[in-house]
C-alpha cells in the first residue's frame, strides 16, 4: 500500500509551513493562504488551515541504514522525543528503528528505518532522504469496525497487532495505525490519542483510492 498523499489540518498554519519548509527543508510544491503541499519522497503532504484541529501521529520511511544519521540531523534542528534515555527506539518485532519529534502543531512525527526494506543509501542525510509517508494514526473506539471497512475497500491485511489495543493495517510502505483510544495513548510521549480528521490518497495493487476519516468513520470519496 503506497500513500500518495496525506491531508491533515493545522491550527498553526504559518508556523507549520515555516517548520517543514525552513527548519526541515522540504520542497513546497503548492501554497495559498490556507493550504500548503510538500513533497516527501514519493508522497505529497498537504496541510490545511483549520481551527478545529486535533494532533496527529504519522510516520515517514527513511533509508534502512540511516537512523544514526537521521538522529544527528534532527538534533541540529529540534528536540528528540525520548522513551526514557533512548533517542532511537528499537522495534525489533518489526526489524525497524524509529526517532520521534514534535512539529509546530505538536503532532508526533516519526522517522522510521525499516531494515526489511533494504533501501540503503550512501547519500548524506537530508530532507531528500525522507522516502514516503508510511503511517497515519487512526485512534478509534472500535478497531475491528475500522479494519473491516478498510478491508472492504482496499482488501488489505493486518500487518501486526489485534483489535483490543493496537492494530497496524497494511504493509511496510503504508500502514493505518489503529489504536483503541480508550486504553492506549501515543508512544513515546503518552499524549492523548485523538480521532483527528484526515484525507488520504492510496495506491493498492495499481488502483488509486481516496479515503477520508471523519468522526471515526472511513469513507471512500472516489467510489
Amino acid at each position: 500500500m503506497n500513500i500518495k498523499e496525506l491531508k491533515i489540518y493545522s491550527q498553526n498554519f504559518l508556523e507549520q509551513v515555516d517548520f517543514y519548509s525552513n527548519k526541515m527543508g522540504l520542497e513546497v510544491i503548492e501554497k495559498s493562504e490556507r493550504e500548503a503541499v510538500f513533497q516527501i519522497g514519493k508522497s505529497k503532504f498537504r496541510i490545511v488551515k483549520n481551527e478545529k484541529f486535533q494532533p496527529y501521529h504519522f510516520a515517514i520511511n527513511i533509508p534502512c541504514n540511516q537512523e544514526e544519521e537521521a538522529l544527528g540531523w534532527l538534533k541540529e534542528r529540534l528536540e528528540i522525543l525520548r522513551d526514557g534515555e533512548n533517542e532511537i527506539q528499537d522495534f525489533d518485532f518489526w526489524n525497524a528503528m524509529a526517532i520521534y519529534f514534535y512539529d509546530a502543531d505538536k503532532n508526533i512525527v516519526e522517522l522510521i528505518a525499516r531494515k526489511n526494506m533494504k533501501n540503503e543509501s550512501l547519500e548524506k542525510f537530508s530532507a531528500g532522504s525522507w522516502l514516503e509517508i508510511s503511517e497515519i494514526g487512526m485512534p478509534v473506539n472500535d478497531i475491528e469496525k475500522s479494519y473491516k471497512k478498510l478491508k472492504e475497500i482496499l482488501n488489505i491485511k493486518i500487518f501486526d497487532g489485534s483489535f483490543e489495543r493496537f492494530c497496524a493495517i497494511g504493509d511496510e510502505n503504508g500502514l493505518f495505525i489503529g489504536i483503541n483510544k480508550q486504553v492506549k495513548d501515543w508512544f513515546p510521549t503518552g499524549d492523548k490519542a485523538h480521532s483527528s480528521e484526515f484525507e488520504i490518497a492510496i495506491e493498492e495493487k495499481g488502483i488509486e483510492y481516496i479515503l477520508e476519516f471523519v468522526n471515526e468513520e472511513i469513507k471512500e470519496l472516489n467510489s
